[in-house]
C-alpha cells in the first residue's frame, strides 16, 4: 500500500496497537522508521525491535513496553511536521515535550536525534514527532 506520510502511518499503527493492548506490531520497513524506532528503544519507550526480511516487503517488528496491566510506556505520540506543513526549529527554539518528560524526534543534517541531543550538539532541524 502506498502512503503519503509513512511516519504518520507508523504513529497511528502504534496508537491502535496500544489501544487494543497488543504486545507486538509489524509495519513495512523504511530507513526513517527504523531510526525512529532506535530512538524509542534508547529512550525506553519500547522493549525491542527486529527487522524481518523473510517477508516481502521487509517488516519492522516492534515490541511495545507495558509497565502495568494496562499502562503503556507511550502515553501519546503526535506528528509535528507534516508533508503539507513543515516545522523547523533552530538550536535555540527546540521544543520541550511536557517540560522534558517526553521527547521530540528531530531530523538534522547529522541524522535523527532527540531534542536533548540536538541541544548538546547545538544543531537544529525538522521536528518530526513528539512522544510522551
Amino acid at each position: 500500500m502506498n502512503h503519503t506520510d509513512p511516519i504518520a502511518d507508523m504513529i497511528v499503527r502504534i496508537k491502535n496497537t496500544i489501544g487494543v493492548e497488543k504486545k507486538e506490531l509489524s509495519l513495512p520497513l523504511s530507513k526513517i522508521k527504523l531510526e525512529i524506532v532506535k530512538i524509542l528503544k534508547n529512550e525506553g519507550y519500547i522493549t525491542n525491535y527486529k527487522v524481518d526480511k523473510a517477508k516481502f516487503p521487509a517488516q519492522l517488528v516492534i515490541e511495545l513496553k507495558y509497565a502495568g496491566k494496562k499502562q503503556n510506556a507511550i502515553e501519546g505520540m503526535k506528528r509535528v511536521s507534516k508533508p503539507g506543513h513543515r516545522i523547523y526549529a533552530d538550536n535555540g527554539n527546540l521544543p520541550k515535550v511536557l517540560d522534558g518528560l517526553g521527547i521530540a524526534v528531530i531530523s538534522t543534517s547529522q541524522g535523527l536525534m532527540t531534542g536533548r541531543q540536538c541541544r548538546e550538539k547545538n544543531v537544529g532541524g525538522e521536528v518530526l514527532l513528539s512522544v510522551w
